[in-house]
């Protein structure tokens, strides 16, 4: 028996990973642990998002953990850091819905096909970490959120 499209970690992951591209946009968005600063078309950056999945229990209701990384580099008395975490903040919450919830999309996904439409994603609860610092002065923060969807297991 196939796994359902609900329950499938592809499809999370991938509903994810377009739900960041779509609305970060100012900078750039890796889906890696790591805390090096990406390059894009050759060209370093002082600010980015990093987005990693953590743990996540599949059940009726399945709960996935994720972790933003916001980081900055260059940034005296962190105010790049201060403003991308706003940023993030505005685009996981949602002031329209009366549980200021966000619900991102999801999404059956596939290479080539179009992607079918399966339901939300919830973002139920974001607790925001200290202020760090790596060893290379990269200053960040991260927003650990919990993410609910109904699955079929």
């Amino acid at each position: 028996m196939a796994l359902d499209a609900t329950a499938r970690e592809a499809n999370i992951w991938d509903s994810i990973k377009k739900f960041f591209l779509d609305n970060l946009t100012a900078y750039p968005v890796s889906f890696d642990k790591s805390l090096s600063a990406p390059e894009t078309a050759g060209k370093a950056t002082d600010r980015w998002y990093s987005v990693t999945m953590g743990s996540a229990q599949l059940t009726d209701m399945s709960s996935i953990i994720l972790d933003v990384f916001v980081c900055s580099q260059q940034d005296n008395e962190w105010h790049k850091n201060a403003q991308m975490k706003d940023t993030v903040m505005e685009v996981l919450t949602d002031p329209d819905q009366t549980d200021t919830m966000r619900r991102i999309p999801f999404y059956q996904s596939h290479p080539t096909d179009p992607w079918t439409l399966l339901g939300a994603i919830l973002v139920t609860e974001i607790i925001e970490s200290p202020r760090m610092e790596a060893v290379d002065e990269t200053k960040y923060k991260i927003l650990h959120c919990t993410l609910r969807t109904a699955s079929k297991v």
